[in-house]
C-alpha cells in the first residue's frame, strides 16, 4: 500500500515563507511526476507546481517567481518552498504522485492535504 504524507503547513503572515514536504512510502518501484495542488474554499483544485523524475518543473502563473518545487528521488520526497506568501495562497495543499509498483502500470496517488493559511 502506498501512502503520501504531507507536512509543513501552518499559519503565516503575508510576506512570509513556508516549506511543504511530501514523502511517498510503501511498495514503490519508481515515481514519475510529483506535483502540488491546492484547493481553496469554494474553488476547484488547481495545479500549483509539478516536477518530473528528471527535474523538469512547471508552475502556475500565480506562483511563478515565489514558489520552488524540488524533489529527492532517493527519499521519494517532493518539496514546495513558498516565499512571499499572499492571503490568496490560503488553501489546502495536496501532494500528488504518478508511480508504479512494478514498472508496468502507473497509478495516481494523493496525499491527505495540509492546510496553509496566510493572514493579511
Amino acid at each position: 500500500q502506498v501512502q503520501l504524507v504531507e507536512s509543513g503547513g501552518g499559519l503565516v503572515q503575508a510576506g512570509g515563507s513556508l516549506r511543504l514536504s511530501c514523502v511517498a512510502s510503501g511498495k514503490i518501484f519508481s515515481i514519475n511526476d510529483m506535483d502540488w495542488y491546492r484547493q481553496a474554499p469554494g474553488k476547484q483544485r488547481e495545479l500549483v507546481a509539478a516536477i518530473t523524475s528528471g527535474g523538469a518543473t512547471n508552475y502556475a502563473d500565480s506562483v511563478k517567481g515565489r514558489f520552488t518545487v524540488s524533489r529527492d528521488n532517493a527519499k521519494n520526497t517532493v518539496y514546495l518552498q513558498m516565499n512571499s506568501l499572499k492571503p490568496d495562497d490560503t488553501a489546502v495543499y495536496y501532494c500528488h504522485a504518478v508511480l508504479t509498483y512494478s514498472g508496468t502500470y502507473y497509478y495516481s496517488h494523493w496525499g491527505q492535504g495540509t492546510q496553509v493559511t496566510v493572514s493579511s
